[in-house]
């Protein structure tokens, strides 16, 4: 496993960003919420997706990281710069803490979920999961794990792309008013 701070900093194309993040409280979410806004690339990313391209970062593009408390997952919702979700990317964690200059991190746990905006859902990296288990690098505990929260996210807030997009929408406010 290794260490993923919220700051971006392995997105090497991204040459200037501006980054604001929250540790909430509300009852709809308690953890954190982060906003990076990209303010010049190097070059676009472009991901394919069923033949075509899907820009994921970008100038002007926006990405908000929800990192609920005591949760197994992260999400990174890719937006342009009219905050139209163009993909969402939802990294399986092992845990997270913040480090001493109050950046959160979480140890990913190598499954991801990247969720298009027609709510198609893509299972990736089971290959590496299922390496990472072999290998002993994580646990029969943490794969299963990492499965269960897999499953957890395809069958609850992710089983309906309208009520999903809303609670991005409420993320968004949430962070804006706080």
């Amino acid at each position: 496993m290794y260490k993923c701070r919220l700051t971006y900093d392995e997105w090497k194309c991204i040459i200037s960003k501006d980054r604001i993040g929250k540790q909430v409280n509300t009852p709809i979410i308690k953890g954190y919420l982060g906003l990076l806004t990209i303010n010049s690339v190097s070059d676009k990313q472009i991901w394919k997706y069923n033949n075509k391209d899907v820009i994921v970062c970008d100038k002007g593009y926006h990405w908000l990281t929800i990192m609920p408390e005591n949760e197994f997952y992260c999400i990174t919702v890719m937006m342009d710069d009219n905050f139209i979700i163009k993909v969402c990317y939802i990294d399986i964690i092992d845990t997270q803490g913040y480090d001493d200059d109050n950046v959160p991190y979480f140890y990913d746990l190598y499954l991801d979920l990247v969720v298009y905006p027609k709510g198609e859902i893509m299972v990736d990296d089971m290959d590496e999961l299922q390496e990472a288990l072999k290998t002993g690098e994580i646990t029969t505990p943490q794969y299963n794990r990492a499965l269960a929260v897999s499953q957890k996210l395809q069958d609850g807030l992710l089983s309906d792309i309208g009520k999903f997009r809303d609670y991005v929408s409420e993320m968004l406010n949430i962070l804006e008013n706080c």
